[in-house]
């Protein structure tokens, strides 16, 4: 059985609608996850993510590894039952009224105690030994952070061969990227990096995405961004980017022309990135 055909009982679902037993079991091992001295704090952002959260947390809860560990999440200005769910899980949450991923993910960054930092994305589930992928890499002194690989979570309206060979495309050019500008692929729901680097450079709250990627590019200067593709730490998500396109095939062809755009910046490293108007927060 695959590792989170579990989570998918309750990925997307109704928190009413989870069996009692279930919720306990969580519960209790979220106690785990509550460390006075963490060496690595895991901390999701959330906003109106009622349908999500909990088999995110579920996931997160079952890894496997051996460090001290703190779970926080971030509440990202929900207006659905996403933190009636935090009080009813007892799980450590904060509330961030600044509506944004790079508002979300400094606040949970403030307050973090371990010496790594996972950001994670409350839509995405995460395999089994995913948290002890990443601290080991960041482990290595000549890593300043890392980020691995995701597939989408499997859905009958589309095509499994059709995935299988838009991931495949995906990541054979994330793979030509990375030698370069490792910093385009960086997504925050797989990302992480050692905190005390984080917190000097913190996230950019002025811009409506990339604050993933631009952290990286800062934290270049302190050492390598490592690409991890050991599917142990290769997470899956729901299917956000795509719906944007509107399918499965618009999405293929936006990223292919884009990468053709683009396909000259595989070849050259590049320091910073001019920000465009549509993607400022006025």
């Amino acid at each position: 059985m695959k590792w989170y055909k579990k989570y998918l009982t309750t990925y997307d679902r109704s928190f009413s609608d989870t069996p009692y037993d279930v919720i306990e079991y969580i519960k209790i091992q979220i106690e785990r996850l509550k460390d006075n001295n963490p060496i690595v704090s895991i901390v999701i952002i959330a906003h109106n993510e009622e349908k999500h959260i909990l088999s995110c947390i579920w996931s997160l809860c079952e890894n496997i590894h051996h460090y001290p560990a703190e779970l926080i999440v971030v509440n990202n200005n929900s207006t659905d039952k996403t933190e009636d769910i935090l009080k009813e899980l007892n799980v450590t949450y904060y509330n961030e009224t600044k509506k944004g991923p790079g508002f979300a993910r400094q606040c949970g960054l403030n307050n973090s105690k371990g010496k790594f930092y996972l950001c994670i994305d409350s839509d995405t589930l995460y395999p089994p030994y995913y948290i002890d992928t990443m601290v080991k890499a960041l482990l290595d002194e000549k890593v300043a952070c890392a980020y691995s690989l995701w597939s989408f979570i499997p859905d009958e309206r589309r095509s499994k061969i059709g995935m299988f060979i838009y991931e495949s495309l995906r990541d054979i050019y994330l793979s030509l990227q990375h030698y370069k500008r490792p910093e385009l692929n960086v997504r925050g729901m797989i990302f992480a990096f050692k905190t005390e680097l984080g917190k000097k450079e913190g996230f950019r709250t002025d811009i409506i995405r990339g604050e993933d990627g631009s952290l990286a590019l800062g934290l270049k200067k302190y050492g390598k961004i490592m690409f991890i593709r050991n599917r142990k730490a290769r997470a899956i998500t729901g299917y956000g980017t795509i719906v944007v396109d509107g399918s499965l095939w618009n999405s293929f062809r936006n990223r292919v022309l884009k990468g053709i755009k683009n396909i000259r910046n595989i070849a050259t490293s590049q320091s910073e990135y001019k920000d465009s108007d549509s993607n400022l927060i006025k």
